[in-house]
């Protein structure tokens, strides 16, 4: 796929993500939502990868949902321009397919990511803007960054599958909060109430997401990684912690055989870095999937 809303880069084991409509504040539409899954598609299947930073050009990570068609902008019966949804003459349902939310399709696939997923949060993120971040691993923010769960302001409710990550990112309390109120708050904010992890001068902010990314990708077992990813994503819905330690134990025993673990060990030891052999496209254990039973559609 061509991107022509998104830069895709990838150095170093880092794969950034740039949303790149800066003279529309990146505001989110349906082909950058494809151009998203796409690209994350391109993370899993490549080895090479070991982080993800997602950030946006110039003054605004993400502005929200392009409001241009006014009106009927979240009127997907009226709508001729999404991607899965051309003929725009209405009948929708909420079984079809396209019926289902944008940002949830990418939030979704932002989820069953098998790499560690970094925002560097350098402007504006309102809307989608905000929601697209909260299946990420790691948020960093900008000082003039602003954030806006502004859905009740517009008519609508949270999507993005955000009623799941919300609360679990930042406590129910406070996602209330937000959410009802629909405000535009600052990056302390946000710091705050635990949404971001840092808050740092708009000028540094890539670097410390850089170094942050570093240091994961030189010093971790990439299958580690994936594993300990979902384990503990996945790991927020489970009803006892006897459900964790089933898939604590299978990983433990699978990872113990594993060349990683001979090399991690061995690295350790010899005070040097380590050279992990496994691969997440080859190398996952076999009991992973364990969730394989679960439909998203």
């Amino acid at each position: 796929m061509a991107y022509e809303q998104i830069i895709y880069d990838v150095k170093d084991g880092i794969a950034t993500i740039t949303l790149n409509r800066p003279e529309k504040l990146n505001a989110f539409t349906g082909t950058m939502m494809a151009e998203m899954i796409d690209a994350f598609d391109k993370i899993d299947a490549d080895d090479d990868v070991k982080c993800v930073i997602v950030t946006g050009a110039g003054r605004a990570f993400c502005a929200g949902a392009d409001l241009s068609a006014g009106a009927k902008t979240f009127d997907y019966d009226k709508r001729s321009d999404r991607p899965d949804h051309g003929s725009g003459q209405g009948g929708l349902t909420y079984e079809m397919e396209e019926a289902r939310d944008g940002g949830g399709r990418l939030t979704l696939r932002i989820f069953e990511c098998l790499k560690p997923v970094i925002a560097a949060v350098n402007g504006a993120a309102v809307g989608v803007g905000s929601t697209m971040q909260l299946p990420m691993d790691i948020r960093i923010a900008s000082d003039s960054a602003r954030f806006g769960f502004v859905f009740a302001r517009r008519g609508i409710v949270p999507e993005a599958a955000s009623s799941f990550f919300l609360p679990r990112v930042v406590g129910i309390n406070q996602a209330l909060e937000w959410c009802y109120t629909g405000r535009v708050f600052d990056a302390q904010e946000a710091l705050n109430g635990g949404l971001v992890k840092q808050v740092v001068p708009g000028g540094e902010l890539l670097a410390v997401a850089n170094a942050l990314a570093r240091e994961i990708a030189d010093n971790t077992a990439p299958v580690s990684v994936a594993l300990t990813r979902q384990m503990l994503w996945r790991g927020l819905g489970f009803q006892h912690p006897m459900d964790a330690h089933k898939i604590d134990s299978r990983a433990i025993l699978a990872r113990g055989r594993s060349g990683d673990a001979k090399e991690g060990v061995t690295s350790f030891l010899e005070k040097r870095t380590p050279a992990y052999p496994d691969k997440v496209s080859a190398n996952m254990p076999d009991f992973f999937p364990w969730w394989d039973e679960q439909k998203y559609g």
